[in-house]
């Protein structure tokens, strides 16, 4: 067993767990009104992209999220949200140490204790009880963003929920029909725009496979053209009215569940380990990938 199936297996219990933990930590988390920023790279970013759409649209304030190396954080925020698994990411590193000298406060959500961010960031949330071995993120990811909804007030009853079923579901009917699709196309729309980037991103990551993602609406003004027979349009969430059919009359597969989203990324993250194995491809270590980022000229090392 991969380090990565026994890593997706525990997300819905993670869940769970976070959530029963938020009275804890809710007070290092923004409150309703703030103006919040929150900063990652890769995988934490598009944490961050969907807790910001989802907090915006619950009417809690406005919420940017920025790649740690691209940020705008000049245009000043009342609170700022970072997300490193490891701690030791240099482009985060740099972040924290800027929103130090600033004066802005700021709460880092880290899996691993002891590091830079961990040490340095003037409020940390340690998660050391979801992190992870593979250098694919699966269950820190989801389980911050868990919290973060949670947060917001909502109930992840259902996501969870969601999330044992897909996990208890065989093979056979888990990906019936696009298993061996040559091409897989994410869309989300709203709040689930991040994940259908983290989508993409955890199946070029795993399978070294072409995948996109995009909004859904804006999934007709161009890439709709690559869609044909022997490639899927994966819809997580809300699917516009009329999509659905459009892509199937290209002869591609339209992929789409009434579950929670973060359920959906569950069940994304099964096929990606199945058709890792299926190519005989080593989940666990991404070609390419390191854990974390540490670049040469960091202000902290890892």
């Amino acid at each position: 067993m991969t380090f990565l199936e026994q890593e997706i297996a525990t997300q819905p219990d993670d869940w769970a767990a976070v959530v029963r933990r938020l009275p804890e930590v809710a007070d290092l988390l923004p409150k309703p009104g703030e103006r919040v920023a929150t900063i990652g790279c890769g995988t934490s970013w598009f944490m961050g992209q969907a807790y910001a759409v989802l907090r915006e649209s619950l009417g809690q304030g406005v919420t940017d999220a920025f790649a740690a190396s691209e940020h705008q954080l000049a245009r000043g925020y009342d609170r700022v949200v970072v997300i490193t698994r490891s701690g030791t990411t240099s482009e985060v590193i740099e972040v924290v140490e800027q929103l130090k000298a600033a004066g802005t406060p700021h709460v880092a959500l880290v899996a691993t204790a002891g590091t830079a961010v961990a040490e340095s960031a003037e409020s940390t949330i340690l998660l050391p009880e979801v992190d992870e071995q593979s250098v694919v993120q699966t269950r820190f990811a989801t389980t911050v963003l868990a919290l973060l909804r949670a947060s917001l007030g909502e109930s992840l009853d259902q996501a969870i929920a969601d999330a044992r079923a897909v996990l208890a579901e065989p093979d056979d009917t888990a990906y019936a029909g696009f298993f061996d699709a040559e091409q897989v196309t994410f869309l989300g729309r709203g709040w689930t725009n991040g994940l259908a980037n983290e989508a993409g991103l955890k199946l070029r990551e795993s399978v070294q496979f072409w995948a996109e993602s995009y909004a859904a609406m804006e999934y007709r003004h161009g890439p709709i053209s690559i869609a044909a027979p022997g490639r899927a349009t994966w819809a997580i969430g809300e699917v516009p009215e009329g999509l659905a059919q459009q892509v199937r009359a290209t002869g591609a597969h339209f992929e789409h569940r009434d579950i929670d989203p973060m359920a959906e990324l569950v069940r994304l993250h099964r096929y990606c380990l199945a058709r890792a194995v299926a190519a005989g491809i080593n989940p666990d270590e991404p070609r390419n990938l390191t854990r974390s980022i540490i670049l040469e000229d960091a202000t902290a090392a890892g």
